[in-house]
């Protein structure tokens, strides 16, 4: 099965970007549904944004316009271009993948903080 590692968090000030990335091994990146979540602590993980095999992505509300997904087949690659950042966008990022017939995750990376202050 796939393995995912995330890269690219870091301290940003408001307005600020950041790109994150997720690094897939074991298998390809164009085989999955692959979606960037994000926890903050004492709430619920909240899905940010998410792309299909065929690259079709969407995005939460909070983060349209600002946040683009994308695939790097070449890297095989998940990344995430963060624009215009907010405080509201501070938590830990993680990347997710599976088929997407299924309808849930199953392979999750470790996680990349992000704090926006």
């Amino acid at each position: 099965h796939v393995q995912l590692v995330e890269s690219g968090g870091g301290s940003v000030q408001v307005g600020g970007s950041l790109r994150l990335s997720c690094v897939a091994s074991g298998d390809t990146v164009g085989r999955y549904c692959m979606g960037w979540f994000r926890q903050i602590p004492d709430r619920e993980r909240e899905g940010v944004a998410g792309i299909e095999s065929d690259g079709s992505a969407s995005y939460a509300d909070s983060v349209k316009g600002r946040f683009t997904i994308s695939k790097d087949t070449a890297k095989n690659t998940l990344n995430l271009q963060m624009n215009n950042l907010e405080p509201e966008d501070t938590g830990m990022y993680y990347c997710a993948a599976d088929f997407c017939d299924l309808d849930e995750y199953r392979y999750w990376g470790q996680g990349t903080q992000v704090t926006v202050s």
